[in-house]
């Protein structure tokens, strides 16, 4: 809410982030409203975006952006690249393909020719409960390979998040899709997975990507390769996939 009614107040080339130590009234899909205690990476980042460029063609492509940024923002390290941090499309930050552990959610408008964009990203540094954080995979991965990683910290995550968004957007403006798609797919946990169409009894597709705009790719047996929308009404936006007309 402050960034909001601070983002038209500042100059277009001057940052703008907000961050939470705890989050009360977090806001998610469909009216959502997120409870987040101390220990988790709380932030809301104001960036903007020409309409007339690559990145402002696709804005639907800014949450795959800023869900590969959480995922590279630990996987980056060195040391770390085996932690098993991964992207679910389309804004969630998982565990393998167990848990989740993080979220986006993206809201723009749009004034005259510039995307005004309000990022907002959560994710579990430091809480074992009630189901896993970035640090207990750390601690997994410590006694399993036998090293001796160091726990990270939210702020660390969080100023480690927002550079790494920063290169992507730039290669997404400069190489289009293409230029972030390989990295996305290298962490992402669809590849092969089987979803319903229509509705939980419909035809059995095999997610194969993303398409140009940032939605989900299936190939439905005879029917070849199409885009699909979540249904908007589950509580797993894989659960029911809508062909759109």
């Amino acid at each position: 809410s402050l960034i909001g009614r601070l983002m038209f107040e500042l100059p277009e080339e001057m940052g703008l982030i907000a961050i939470a130590v705890r989050q009360t009234q977090g806001k998610g899909r469909g009216g959502n409203v997120w409870l987040s205690p101390v220990g988790c990476a709380l932030s809301t980042l104001h960036i903007t975006i020409p309409l007339h460029s690559n990145l402002g063609q696709r804005i639907p492509f800014i949450q795959h952006l800023v869900s590969l940024a959480v995922v590279e923002s630990v996987r980056s390290i060195p040391g770390y690249e085996e932690i098993d941090l991964r992207v679910k499309w389309p804004n969630d930050i998982y565990y393998s393909d167990l848990m989740k552990l993080g979220g986006v959610l993206v809201n723009s408008t749009l004034i005259e020719t510039t995307f005004h964009i309000l990022i907002g990203f959560g994710f579990n540094v430091d809480n074992s409960n009630p189901t896993i954080c970035i640090n207990d995979l750390i601690t997994k991965f410590n006694k399993e390979q036998g090293t001796k990683l160091k726990a990270l910290t939210a702020d660390c995550l969080i100023a480690r998040t927002v550079t790494v968004l920063e290169r992507l957007i730039e290669i997404f403006q400069e190489k289009g899709p293409n230029g972030v798609l390989p990295s996305y797919y290298k962490y992402w946990v669809h590849s092969g997975k089987q979803v319903r169409l229509h509705n939980e009894e419909g035809p059995i597709a095999w997610i194969v990507g993303i398409d140009d705009y940032g939605f989900l790719q299936v190939h439905e047996e005879g029917k070849g390769v199409e885009s699909v929308h979540p249904d908007g009404n589950s509580f797993d936006m894989l659960r029911n996939l809508i062909v759109p007309k």
